[in-house]
């Protein structure tokens, strides 16, 4: 019996911490302005998004907090900043969109995951709304109860 991957093969990091904070109601897929460098320590696999989170200014979107830790065997005359801001490239209605959901309604925008689509490197940022705590208990009891059940399942195929 084989084991699943856990993450599939284009995919880069992913912010699992973000769907339990929040309730994810919207999605966009936004591309990223990257540096030579940081295109090889993704390729590397030394890409986290846990911390990072989106901010709007100038009718522009950036990420902040991403951390990409450089190679060691990265270029000399390039100075690698591993938590710069890097700008988020979308659309100027999604910007309008998001900026005004976050300004007017309370939302937040967080990044959901890095994925690679065909050679470029993509963001999936979601718009979304804090979870209180009784929230996180009901999403984790509700985990719980399907994985039990799925167990049962099993269980009884056998």
């Amino acid at each position: 019996m084989s084991k699943k991957s856990k993450k599939p093969d284009n995919q880069i990091c992913a912010n699992k911490k973000a769907r339990h904070e929040y309730f994810i109601e919207e999605t966009f897929e936004a591309g990223l302005a990257l540096q030579g460098w940081e295109v090889k320590a993704i390729r590397a696999g030394k890409m986290t998004i846990t911390e990072a989170y989106v901010i709007f200014r100038n009718n522009e979107a950036f990420l902040f907090g991403a951390h990409i830790q450089p190679l060691l065997s990265s270029s000399t005359h390039v100075s690698p900043d591993s938590i710069r801001t890097r700008k988020l490239l979308l659309n100027r209605r999604e910007i309008e969109k998001l900026s005004g959901a976050i300004n007017q309604k309370g939302y937040a925008c967080v990044p959901l995951s890095c994925y690679w689509k065909n050679s470029l490197v993509k963001c999936q940022i979601g718009l979304a709304l804090g979870k209180k705590l009784h929230d996180k208990r009901k999403t984790l009891k509700d985990r719980d109860w399907e994985r039990d059940k799925q167990r049962g399942f099993k269980q009884h195929l056998d």
